[in-house]
């Protein structure tokens, strides 16, 4: 059979080459210690599964769900969303449910792209971007993103052909795989310059409560409410872009509230744009299960206790990790936020992500994610992911000691 070309850039995959990997040391013996996706290991909250498992008793529920139906669950993000950054937000007409935030950085591109238009990348970055705008049939210009610049794109080196055939631009901080965050005022760059551009600017923003550097300040949002100076150590694109002319920001509740496998998440931000995704949407799917969207709406109106538990157990598990690897020889940088450790990869494998991470998890069955996985300014890099308790890390490290021995 003869495929579409848009499928050529799709045959490889950092999760799906781990997988591979992965299975190969399991069948050789190794007992695997896998820090190669970022799956949460906790659970989601006892109040969150009870609103679900009410629903599924309600008959109401079973059927089809479509937009209307969704009001309870888009008014609920909206009201969070206020809580928390402090902007307004209709939830008729600037939110719109997502079947987790990667549904929403996969479709954008269909409904924004038309074939050979550009969409501006973070390298390295998350794979989902990339793989949108492949199916879109666009093109993909790459931002380094490098430690010298605290991992930030420079807007100033892409260059003018490419910002002449440009839609969009999709940045995501707390950033995966790098940990980097990003102040206030990069993101008032990054809208002013998409204003002048006229590109959509896109914020994938799933990290946005595992944040661990504190001060213990509070300031006071425009309704006058406190919230703690944490958030602006990760603000909000629409804090930057207050009357959304150009921005859309993509939320998940699989971070925050360990529901990853429930697959529920929002698009928040320029009524325009909501509607074109939902248009995308729309020919795709319904919406998901009712009952998942209950759980959802208990778990953004609920306690939030859950949410600084899962914090200060990443806290935890980084401090572990990093300071194992430090035991060892590998100084890494602390971040300041997400679930995961950026390392930069000593001699010899300072150019070999790829063979690094494979070798790793053959030979001690630890799995890790290579940076070239992520993009070409990711290689020298690896990505561990701490979704394992802190005495499982403490021997996965070990392992690493032995491996680089």
């Amino acid at each position: 059979m003869q495929f579409a070309k848009r499928l050529q850039p799709l045959q490889s995959n950092v999760f799906a080459d781990m997988d591979r990997a992965k299975a190969i040391a399991l069948a050789a013996g190794q007992q695997l210690i896998d820090l190669s996706l970022g799956s949460s290991d906790l659970p989601a909250e006892a109040h969150v599964i009870e609103a679900i498992a009410q629903s599924l008793h309600d008959r109401s529920t079973h059927g089809y769900l479509l937009f209307n139906g969704t009001f309870g669950f888009r008014e609920a993000a909206a009201n969070w969303y206020e809580q928390k950054f402090g902007i307004k937000v209709d939830p008729q007409t600037e939110v719109l449910p997502l079947i987790g935030s990667q549904e929403g950085t996969a479709h954008f591109p269909l409904a924004l792209l038309n074939p050979g238009d550009f969409a501006l990348l973070l390298d390295p970055g998350y794979p989902s971007h990339a793989g949108g705008v492949y199916l879109a049939s666009g093109q993909i210009y790459p931002m380094p993103l490098r430690a010298e610049n605290a991992f930030l794109p420079v807007f100033a080196d892409i260059p003018a052909p490419v910002l002449a055939q440009s839609r969009m631009m999709v940045l995501s901080y707390p950033h995966n795989p790098t940990s980097a965050i990003a102040p206030i005022s990069f993101f008032k760059e990054a809208v002013a310059f998409c204003q002048q551009h006229n590109l959509a600017l896109v914020h994938d923003f799933p990290y946005v409560d595992l944040v661990f550097a504190q001060t213990g300040d509070w300031a006071m949002n425009s309704s006058q409410s406190p919230i703690p100076s944490t958030q602006s150590l990760v603000p909000s694109i629409l804090q930057a872009d207050p009357e959304k002319s150009v921005s859309i920001e993509f939320f998940t509740l699989s971070k925050s509230y360990n529901m990853g496998g429930f697959r529920i998440g929002y698009a928040i931000g320029n009524a325009e744009l909501i509607n074109a995704l939902r248009q995308v949407k729309a020919a795709v799917d319904f919406n998901q299960y009712r009952g998942i969207l209950n759980g959802a709406i208990a778990a953004l109106t609920g306690p939030q206790s859950g949410v600084k538990s899962a914090v200060a157990t990443f806290q935890q598990r980084r401090d572990t990790f990093i300071t194992a690897l430090h035991r060892i020889g590998w100084n890494v940088p602390t971040p300041k936020a997400t679930m995961y450790i950026w390392a930069k990869l000593p001699s010899p494998w300072s150019q070999n992500s790829i063979e690094f991470c494979t070798q790793l998890v053959k030979q001690t069955g630890v799995a890790a994610s290579p940076g070239a996985g992520f993009g070409k300014s990711g290689e020298g890099y690896v990505r561990f992911a701490l979704v394992h308790e802190p005495p499982l890390l403490e021997t996965a490290v070990e392992r690493i000691a032995q491996f680089l021995d």
